[in-house]
């Protein structure tokens, strides 16, 4: 296959702003965290444009309809200031973008999963290093613990560390934005002050609410990437050395050996 004219379906392509591939994903996984935070499912599927634009809907519909300060009141028991807080024409539009993001993640996980499996079965060979003018690419062993410890500690690190440049900036502006709008660093300095009333009341719960989401959104993604490039690199290596090799009657490799 690899002598052929390129397949339809190759499994993996470097590009300026990182590498992009297919890979086998659970579509309640990826339904999972479109539930979280709306784009987030897409991104995991590699469709980073609409996520990104899914993402910032999200934000927009949620602050003009004040959704989350509604969540909180409702935690509260505080249902009449719920509802009185709710603008219903935001609402409306947040609810139908909701579930339709959701349904079309599920879909495309299944479809991309199909798509996974041709792809395997033409094998492609596997791209190891693009250069270009202002950046450099290439497949390289991860560390998914160092991956997902990086977003952990500023969502966005992690996705720098797996060259996922575009990612990784867009994450780290919006990382900054919720901390400077929820006063996340103010309250943190008087609850270790012992001001822990001041350090109440200063938070802005709205923009509070989006980071959990984001920090686990960030840690799961960078984990689940620093391990498919692990795989990728393998199956690179494995391309090159069965190429290279073919006509030696050393078996290094088995096809039923392949796990990727």
């Amino acid at each position: 296959m690899n002598n052929m004219s390129p397949s339809r379906r190759p499994r993996a392509k470097l590009s300026l702003f990182g590498i992009t591939s297919l890979y086998k994903r659970s579509p309640y996984m990826v339904l999972w965290w479109s539930a979280a935070f709306p784009g987030f499912g897409h991104m995991l599927l590699n469709q980073y444009l609409r996520g990104t634009f899914l993402t910032l809907s999200e934000v927009i519909f949620n602050t003009l309809g004040h959704i989350n300060e509604a969540i909180v009141y409702s935690f509260c028991g505080k249902f009449e200031q719920a509802k009185a807080i709710l603008a219903p024409q935001w609402v409306l539009g947040y609810i139908i973008i909701f579930f339709v993001v959701m349904w079309d993640s599920y879909r495309s996980a299944i479809y991309q999963n199909k798509l996974y499996q041709i792809a395997k079965l033409e094998d492609e060979p596997l791209p190891s290093l693009k250069i270009y003018a202002s950046e450099v690419q290439y497949i390289q062993p991860k560390s998914p613990f160092v991956a997902a410890v990086f977003s952990l500690f500023f969502p966005g690190m992690g996705q720098m560390y797996n060259h996922r440049i575009g990612l990784a900036f867009y994450a780290m502006f919006w990382w900054w934005m919720y901390i400077s709008l929820s006063h996340v660093h103010v309250s943190l300095i008087d609850l270790l002050t012992g001001r822990l009333t001041e350090s109440i009341a200063v938070l802005r719960v709205h923009w509070l609410l989006f980071m959990p989401s984001v920090m686990g959104g960030s840690i799961y993604h960078a984990y689940i990437k620093a391990k498919e490039h692990n795989l990728l690199f393998s199956l690179e290596q494995r391309q090159y050395l069965r190429d290279r090799y073919h006509s030696s009657a050393v078996q290094i490799f088995s096809h039923s050996g392949e796990n990727i």
